[in-house]
C-alpha cells in the first residue's frame, strides 16, 4: 500500500486542523492504521491508532481528548482531527499501516508539517 499524508499547515494555538492520509494499492480496510509525529530534534512518537476489525481507537496521553482518528474504507482515507492545538503539537505528522496487527508498521507516508504558533 502507498500512503500520502496531507493537510498540515500553520495554525494558532487553540485552533484546529484535519490531516488526511490517502491510501492506494492493496485493500485499505485490511490494515490497522496509525498516526505518528516527529518534532525537531526528537524521536518519532506515536499519536493514535485505529484497529481494522474492531474499530477500536487508542491515543497517546498527550493528545487524548483533543485529537480524533477516523477512517473511511470506501474513500481509502484515514483522518486525524486535531483540536485545541498547542505549540508542543508542532511536528511532522506521518501516517502508517500495520498489516499483521503486531504494531509493526510496514508502510509509511511521507509526512506533513504541522506548526502551531503561540
Amino acid at each position: 500500500v502507498q500512503l500520502q499524508a496531507f493537510g498540515g499547515g500553520l495554525v494558532q494555538a487553540g485552533g484546529s486542523l484535519r490531516l488526511s492520509c490517502a491510501a492506494s494499492g492493496r485493500s485499505f480496510s485490511s490494515y490497522n492504521m496509525a498516526w505518528f509525529r516527529q518534532a525537531p530534534k526528537e524521536e518519532r512518537a506515536f499519536v493514535a491508532r485505529f484497529w481494522r476489525s474492531s474499530g477500536r481507537t487508542y491515543y497517546a496521553d498527550s493528545v487524548k481528548g483533543r485529537f480524533t482518528i477516523s477512517r473511511d474504507n470506501v474513500k481509502n482515507t484515514m483522518y486525524l482531527q486535531m483540536n485545541s492545538l498547542k505549540p508542543e503539537d508542532t511536528a511532522v505528522y506521518y501516517c502508517a499501516a500495520d498489516a499483521n496487527s503486531d504494531a509493526v508498521y510496514e508502510y509509511w507516508g511521507q509526512g506533513t508539517q504541522v506548526t502551531v504558533s503561540s
